[in-house]
């Protein structure tokens, strides 16, 4: 089956900011849409609400206002449910409620034609669940869009365990015609992006836990170094902790407690004392009038180092040791090639050298332990970048028994190749590298069990959250068996489930192919 022909009425039922942004983008795409909500009152504002776009986006010349006028005139409020028979697509955008959702399904049953697709746009209710009380549950199927829907271009397309295949290409087809980004996903707890993002917030609060910096120094690790749109806690502040929280507990929930989905007690506390976010006026940060800007911490300037040497034995740190040494060069540092008979005798080679002090990328043990495994106290750990050639910002770690000149030194050097450093306390793992690494373990998995393919994991985590890279695709990019290093050191250092590696990590990593082999 193709996409329906704009011919085909599409009706919305809900008329919040999911189900009023569906109408809209529908309606651009040449669809006569019919909008019904319990309250008459929300659907003219939504309407009109609209119309006032359309305009502004003439105004912009992003499409003629003739194309504005003629998108508004597809609108059409409807008052009765029974006014939507004629739709060959309804699209759910209610409460969040599963009766509610089901009661609403099993009426439209009796309205709407034989060949009408049924579709909700749940964020976390089983498709499965919601059509089993339908007589025909195949024809029921998850479009799930996220906020704001017309400038959000993802979408998931679920699928229950009833639904008919070609109910979900339709679907598919429809959403790729609208403009967007669609992706086919199995109903499993979290779909896909509510799921694979869980570790981004995760790790998050797992740091600030363990004090390795403030919620502010972090959010600036993982904007700056790993190119993330916005760190954890603004983003969940923006989302609201209450939110957030909920959705935390239902995976973690539904997956029977699975540890790797445990939800945080420093969120729990957030929500406990009300502290949800920009809403409330405080969660992470404090918002409103007389608000203080908060200070990320960054190391205090240094002066140029004397010597750099890069290790030719470093090659097991991965491809971001290459990529360093060649914005070091870019940034005239002159860095001497060296063999670990020229100065390291003991354990594996450090990616770098520079006045005593050994530097390593990251794989997922402290600085600490690393030291003491290669008999080196001048030990310095470095955190993953996103682009190694344009990020603004690193984090380093030095081992407890590191000197202070030999710490100076690593970070003189990263100042001098135009970073602004920022020192961590000696976490495993450090921020952005355990936060990708979890990432990319999350998507391996729903990969794994068959939630989705390596593309439609990348695909929505870029689109439906703007990740600066697919997980899947980073891990190509690091290296699947450093990803799979790191997280088996996590795993030993916290002793945890929730840093096993996934089946299909091991077996890329096995096979010496990327995930998207």
């Amino acid at each position: 089956m193709a996409a329906l022909q704009p011919a085909s009425v599409i009706a919305v039922i809900g008329s919040g900011a999911m189900g009023s942004g569906i109408a809209q983008v529908a309606a651009a795409a040449g669809h006569t849409v019919k909008l019904y909500d319990t309250r008459a009152e929300a659907v003219t504002v939504a309407l009109a609400g609209i119309g006032t776009i359309y305009s502004k986006l003439a105004d912009k010349g992003k499409m003629t206002h003739a194309e504005a006028e003629a998108a508004r005139a597809r609108l059409h409020a409807v008052t009765s449910l029974a006014d939507v028979a004629d739709a060959a697509l309804v699209v759910e955008a209610i409460v969040e409620d599963l009766d509610v959702k089901r009661g609403l399904f099993a009426e439209l049953e009796g309205i709407v034609g034989h060949d009408a697709i049924l579709a909700t746009n749940t964020s976390s209710i089983s498709i499965t669940a919601i059509g089993a009380k339908l007589r025909r549950p195949e024809r029921l199927v998850g479009m799930h869009f996220f906020n704001p829907v017309p400038l959000m271009a993802l979408v998931e397309v679920i699928s229950g365990l009833a639904t008919d295949a070609q109910v979900a290409n339709t679907v598919y087809d429809t959403a790729a015609s609208w403009g967007k980004n669609p992706v086919h996903a199995k109903s499993t707890p979290g779909f896909i992006v509510n799921r694979v993002a869980r570790p981004f917030y995760a790790e998050g609060w797992r740091l600030l836990q363990e004090q390795a910096a403030d919620a502010a120094t972090i959010d600036a690790v993982l904007r700056e170094a790993g190119g993330f749109r916005m760190g954890p806690f603004e983003l969940m502040d923006l989302i609201g902790h209450d939110v957030n929280y909920s959705v935390t507990r239902s995976v973690f929930d539904a997956y029977y407690g699975d540890p790797r989905f445990t939800p945080s007690v420093l969120q729990q506390e957030m929500v406990n004392a009300g502290f949800l976010g920009r809403k409330s006026g405080r969660g992470c940060y404090r918002y409103g009038e007389g608000a203080q800007a908060p200070v990320v911490q960054a190391e205090a300037p240094l002066p140029r180092p004397d010597y750099v040497g890069h290790s030719l034995e470093a090659g097991a740190d991965g491809r971001q040791t290459a990529a360093m040494l060649e914005r070091f060069r870019a940034h005239g540092i002159d860095v001497h090639n060296r063999t670990s008979a020229e100065g390291h005798q003991h354990g594996e080679a450090p990616a770098f050298h520079c006045n005593g002090a050994a530097i390593y990328l990251t794989d997922g043990r402290t600085a600490t332990a690393r030291a003491r495994a290669n008999r080196h106290d001048d030990t310095v750990v470095f955190d993953l970048v996103g682009d190694p050639v344009n990020a603004t910002r690193i984090a380093i770690a030095a081992a407890d028994q590191c000197s202070p000149a030999a710490c100076n030194a690593a970070v003189a050097l990263f100042q001098a190749a135009g970073f602004t450093v920022t020192r961590l306390d000696d976490v495993p793992g450090l921020a952005v590298m355990r936060t990708v690494a979890m990432l990319a373990n999350e998507a391996a998995d729903a990969v794994h069990q068959g939630v989705c393919s390596a593309a439609a994991a990348d695909i929505a985590m870029q689109k439906g959250v703007n990740y600066p890279r697919g997980p899947l695709a980073w891990a190509d990019a690091i290296g699947v068996g450093h990803i799979v290093k790191v997280l088996e050191n996590l795993a030993a250092t916290y002793g945890e489930d929730r840093y096993r590696v996934s089946p299909l990590l091991r077996r890329r990593h096995a096979a010496g192919t990327n995930i998207h082999a």
